[in-house]
């Protein structure tokens, strides 16, 4: 099986669109959202067109906790109380053809893991989870690593990428591993953010669509 992971959207639409250009091209058996789906610039927008997918979600952090910067009302107020409530009674965790989906750890939704993480580390945290490919987000950056049984892989952010170029991070994942980056209209985006009305649009356009932090200031603010 052949599963698109796509992570950490945070409202960002636009990037969104242009990946699901590329998932539909590559024919995946299935669809995974992993978290902090709509927490960004258009969160109605964002989770109508999830909603509208064929797909399995699971909540992250930013779907139920305050993790939009002081900007957690204006996106709940966009979502309206219904697309509120179905974002926090989403599962945690999904296991698909013997894949293990969680948001940032399989023991929390805040937890980094970072490329500088300690293999030790890493391997106290996936102690007791039965499947041997472990996929999460939340940090916003690809990787692909082993540590003892497990394969963990962090498919990126399609929506806040903390990478080395802007633009679409996701991955497909199953007897293979393919980390992807899909280009989209960054321009365009910006301007549409700059018009958003969410509380951080100026900064959200010109510091996550045109530019976007690094790998190693990102490592540095989560640590190892």
């Amino acid at each position: 099986m052949r599963v698109a992971a796509l992570y950490d959207v945070h409202g960002n639409v636009h990037a969104l669109e242009a990946v699901l250009c590329d998932v539909e091209r590559e024919g995946v058996d299935e669809l995974v959202f992993g978290g902090d789906i709509a927490a960004g610039p258009f969160p109605r927008q964002t989770l109508e067109l999830v909603r509208s997918l064929d797909a399995v979600c699971i909540r992250g952090n930013a779907d139920w906790r305050d993790g939009e910067w002081g900007a957690h009302q204006w996106v709940w107020d966009q979502l309206g109380e219904e697309g509120g409530e179905w974002l926090k009674a989403l599962p945690d965790h999904a296991v698909l053809d013997g894949i293990f989906f969680c948001h940032a750890t399989p023991r929390s939704d805040i937890e980094p893991v970072t490329p500088a993480t300690a293999d030790e580390r890493l391997a106290d945290i996936l102690a007791g989870v039965e499947q041997e490919l472990v996929v999460a987000g939340h940090t916003h950056m690809q990787q692909d690593r082993r540590v003892d049984r497990w394969r963990f892989v962090n498919p990126g952010s399609v929506g806040r990428p903390y990478e080395d170029a802007p633009g679409a991070y996701w991955g497909i994942v199953g007897e293979e591993i393919a980390l992807r980056r899909t280009d989209y209209d960054l321009e365009a985006a910006a301007e549409a953010t700059r018009a958003s009305g969410h509380p951080r649009a100026a900064e959200l356009a010109e510091e996550n669509v045109l530019r976007v932090p690094s790998r190693e200031g990102a490592i540095a603010v989560f640590g190892g």
